[in-house]
């Protein structure tokens, strides 16, 4: 164990009544947990109880801890779990299981010794961890309460959430260990790895790229400033990088959202479109990022506002520049025909005008279009292969001079390299670039490209009656023809770039399928000698070394010198490249490339990694070196700490940054992100206030709110000397289900005892009148589609005499479903008030009450169960369940009501919402009815209009066929 982790367990375990540890991110959460569960479990007699972490924390706690635990879920049955409280285990158990059997008494309280929580950031006043707390205190004041975060800047949202996050968990204790504490920094680089910092160029197509998705973003940016309606401070393009921009700003509009304009509310979705564009140009290749914009310009293309703006084209062309280019087959290049044309002009290699934009052709003449294939690879795939083979290199010199060192008998330089990507798709590329070559790896995808775009031709054309000459015969045989220079603009280029796409789609399916069925390999394509002397004179001149190793510290990564300087060639200048000509598709196949890529060096053995999965790799695999292929701040900090625990292990790491890239400034404005967090939460502890109680046992949020304290004070002494009535406890049944939500939290903090039980019917019973159905927006929204509340109000209104819908909104989102405006005067299938309309007119005993927040919903409860008896729990558990032993007097299940002669009855002409009950009162069925005189119906149905109505239904004759 490390010793920053010794003095914070030292610190942890100094007040018994816990407390609260915010952490840098990286630096080994879970094996801290394990030290610490290891510490309290032989020092104390009593169960240990987790309260169910992320599956990623959860792996490596297992990984790390070395003692037996069990997992409580919701499979075991009652008395099992009692015992398990009672046995003195480490339990891992979910929030809903544990609330549950608190409240019905199934936990035994003084067995308990101490409860974890493990993502105090994301805990509020109302959620379902701090009723576990309140409870428990309440039963047990003696139990150890200790919450941990390693997401600082998540503790720093809102208005002193940390003070609040303690009060309410009854903690008044906080540590606070940044990066920079003076020990944690001290023994992270007393022996730090050898880092060698490699600075990759990106081409001049994704640096364009780049440039214009900064400068959307700006105008977006720009524009939602003039709305006054967000604090300025926080729009900015470097806090727009990060996934917390949106919650920022969706916190800010959700109060007022319903008022905030169209262009507003798609502008907060275009900066979240926006930021992941900039990730995925440096994530993906280049083909992928070309299928990820096309999928962009037919889904946002009506409604974006970004699309708009002025640098936009720039993305897609830059875009499709990378992969390919239009040209004629008799090589020459598509030319604007005038300056007044719409799009910008750029100088080619070889001295040509190219137009970006639309424009027209520049000869009359009919002639066939070809794609140039560019294909233009990741910069850093060429760099990655060459950091293998220099590691390859160094191993096979130590080796072969005797140098190599064995530590602890050869098990600790195993030879892994371990290289640490963000998600799970570039690992798999990685590795087919690895073990293939990256020209077979860029012309699988732009294939999978080419017959996706024939896949969606297919779907997008209906099928027609055959003709001679089908329109698309042109195409498919190898030939698309250019219009004149007359006809031709912005929409006929890019008809025919479509169609050239397709057109080369169809040659790569149709070389497939002969392939198939020949059964041999296909022949080499024959390429024309001057083309093929030209591509080679092109492709094997490279650009000048401009990637660069820095040679200072890296204060980003905080891990000790840089090892060397060296130089890495970077991506090279392919934009004059002249590609070997076929019927439509040029091909892209170097055969220098392959030769070369055959007699390569061998690698050594290498593991990839995706940093999302977020699992213990280096403990696991503990490699000698590691390529940091997406930087990650938190997987730099693992790294530090794997060398902290290892300080013999040689290791080596390999930083991949692209140069002048918004991967870089990301990684560095996290870290400064983080130091502000922890800057912010030093300022707060020296300001906290925690009330204690005499023993010095924290008090809680709510304490200095009693009011029990001023009313005995101010209490009039005439009233038989200030003696107050003892106050009846309210009592409310609630689902299971519900426990997913706050709302029994705050019953339970307004003195009402909570219920829990399994019900067929409601969500919530009041009395033995009052059902509630509680419904969430979204749920709402969910049940009108799916048709589940519409049955769910008829079993309430089946079974209660006062049936609720309560709508229950969010406390920081607008009072509103929609603004005004937007409400029309016709009923619509998709508006929601038109719906509820609906519901109330078909239900005219529902009650649909509106609710604030989850506190109003507390008083409204309140104010409902005035003058109201207390509900029954059998009777509210038997309700709507099917019945075993048939129809039971004075029951309330299913098959007491013959709910379809109910409903006959209420069909019938003349009877209405307002008299079929007194019709149901005097006739005990439908045969009955028939014989009531017409006198007595008149007094039932409340007129004679309606009774001569009925009786003349029912008197009238059946018509005959003859």
């Amino acid at each position: 164990v490390l010793q920053f982790h010794h003095q914070i367990l030292s610190d942890l375990l100094e007040d018994p009544q816990g407390g609260l540890l915010i952490l840098s991110s990286g630096l080994s959460l879970s094996s801290l947990l394990c030290t610490l569960v290891s510490l309290h479990h032989h020092q104390h007699q009593g169960s240990l109880l987790l309260l169910t972490p992320s599956p990623s924390l959860k792996s490596r706690i297992l990984h790390h801890l070395r003692l037996p635990s069990t997992e409580i879920t919701a499979d075991l049955p009652s008395n099992h779990r009692h015992s398990l409280y009672s046995s003195r285990q480490i339990l891992f158990i979910t929030p809903r299981i544990l609330i549950v059997d608190l409240l019905t008494n199934r936990v035994p309280s003084s067995a308990v010794s101490a409860l974890l929580l493990l993502s105090a950031h994301s805990l509020s006043e109302t959620s379902t961890e701090t009723f576990i707390v309140r409870l428990l205190k309440s039963l047990n004041r003696t139990v150890s309460v200790f919450a941990f975060s390693d997401k600082p800047h998540a503790m720093v949202s809102g208005f002193a959430k940390a003070e609040r996050t303690m009060k309410s968990l009854f903690i008044k204790r906080l540590h606070l260990w940044p990066r920079f504490q003076v020990n944690v920094s001290e023994e992270l680089e007393r022996e730090p790895p050898v880092v060698v910092d490699v600075r990759v160029p990106m081409t001049k197509y994704m640096v364009g790229i780049q440039r214009a998705i900064v400068e959307v973003m700006d105008a977006c940016l720009k524009e939602m400033r003039k709305t006054n309606k967000v604090d300025v401070e926080d729009l900015t393009v470097e806090n727009g990088l990060f996934k917390s921009f949106d919650e920022i700003v969706r916190r800010q509009l959700d109060p007022i959202w319903h008022t905030l304009g169209k262009k507003t509310k798609q502008l907060v979705s275009d900066l979240k479109t926006l930021r992941k564009l900039l990730d995925y140009l440096v994530r993906y290749d280049a083909v992928s990022y070309l299928k990820y914009l096309d999928t962009l310009r037919v889904s946002e293309s009506f409604r974006a506002v970004w699309i708009f703006a002025e640098s936009s084209y720039k993305i897609f062309d830059l875009a499709k520049r990378r992969v390919y280019r239009l040209a004629r087959s008799d090589g020459f290049k598509l030319k604007g025909q005038s300056k007044s044309m719409t799009g910008k002009r750029r100088k080619s290699r070889g001295g040509d005008e190219e137009e970006e934009g639309g424009g027209g052709l520049s000869t009359s003449t009919d002639c066939g279009l070809v794609l140039e294939e560019y294909l233009e690879e990741a910069p850093k795939w060429k760099v990655l292969r060459e950091i293998l083979e220099e590691i390859e290199e160094e191993r096979q010199k130590q080796a072969s001079s005797g140098e190599e060192i064995l530590v602890e008998g050869g098990a600790d330089n195993n030879g892994i390299v371990l290289v640490a990507c963000k998600d799970e798709r570039s690992c798999m590329q990685l590795e087919d670039c690895i073990n293939n070559s990256p020209q077979k790896v860029m012309r699988e995808e732009w294939e999978k490209y080419l017959l996706s775009k024939v896949q969606l031709r297919g779907l997008q054309t209906p099928q027609k009656k055959k003709s001679k000459n089908p329109k698309g015969f042109g195409i498919l045989d190898g030939a698309v023809l250019v219009t004149s220079a007359q006809n031709a603009d912005a929409s006929s280029i890019c008809k025919q770039e479509h169609d050239a796409l397709v057109a080369a789609a169809s040659e790569i399916r149709n070389a497939g399928k002969k392939d198939i069925d020949t059964g041999d390999d296909p022949e080499p394509n024959v390429i024309k000698g001057g083309c093929k002397k030209a591509k080679r004179k092109g492709r094997n001149k490279k650009a000048p070394a401009n990637a660069r190793v820095s040679g200072k510290n890296d204060n980003s990564s905080n891990m000790g010198a840089v090892e060397d300087k060296r130089e890495i060639y970077g991506a090279e200048d392919n934009e004059g490249q002249t590609d070997e000509t076929s019927p439509i598709l040029r091909k892209h196949i170097e055969e220098a490339d392959a030769t070369r890529f055959g007699e390569s060096k061998r690698f050594p053995p290498v593991h990839f990694y995706a940093l999302e999965s977020d699992q213990p790799i280096l403990d696991v695999l503990k490699p000698s070196a590691i390529i940091v292929y997406h930087p990650d701040m938190t997987f730099v900090r693992e790294i530090e700490v794997y060398k902290a625990e290892n300080p013999s292990k040689n290791l080596k790491v390999y930083f991949l940054f692209y140069e002048d890239s918004t991967e870089g400034q990301k990684f560095e404005a996290s870290i400064r992100r983080e130091n502000g967090a922890f800057e912010s939460l030093i300022r707060q502890k020296s300001l906290m206030m925690i009330p204690v109680d005499q023993d010095g046992h924290c008090l809680g949020l709510h304490s200095t709110l009693d009011p029990h304290a001023s009313s005995s004070q101010n209490s009039i002494t005439r009233k038989a000397g200030g003696r107050k009535e003892v106050e009846k406890e309210m009592q409310v049944i609630v689902d299971m289900r519900e426990f997913m939500s706050s709302l029994p939290n705050v019953l339970h903090q307004k003195g009402m005892r909570i219920i829990p039980v399994t019900l067929e019917v409601g969500d919530y019973i009041l009395s033995p009148l009052i059902c509630v159905e509680r419904k969430s927006i979204q749920d709402l929204f969910m049940s009108f589609t799916s048709g589940r509340l519409f049955h769910q109000v008829e079993m309430m209104v089946r079974y209660y005499r006062m049936p609720v819908l309560l709508i229950e909104f969010s406390q920081d989102k607008s009072f509103s479903f929609q603004s005004a405006s937007d409400i029309g005067d016709d009923v619509t299938p998709n508006s929601i008030i038109s719906k509820l309309s609906l519901l109330a007119l078909h239900f005219p005993r529902l009650r649909i009450i509106w609710s604030r927040s989850l506190h109003a919903t507390a008083e409204i409860f309140t104010s409902l169960k005035a003058n109201q008896d207390e509900p029954d729990e059998v009777k509210a558990i038997r309700v709507g369940v099917p019945s075993e032993e048939g129809i039971v007097e004075d029951d309330v299940r299913a098959e007491n009501y013959n709910t379809a002669a109910v409903e006959f009855l209420r069909r019938l002409p003349g009877v209405t919402d307002s008299n079929y009950r007194a019709i149901m009162d005097e006739c005990k069925s439908l045969a009955e009815l028939a014989f009531v005189p017409i006198e007595r119906l008149a007094e039932l149905m409340g007129g004679q209009k309606a009774a001569k109505t009925l009786r003349d239904f029912l008197d009238a004759k059946y018509p005959t066929l003859l």
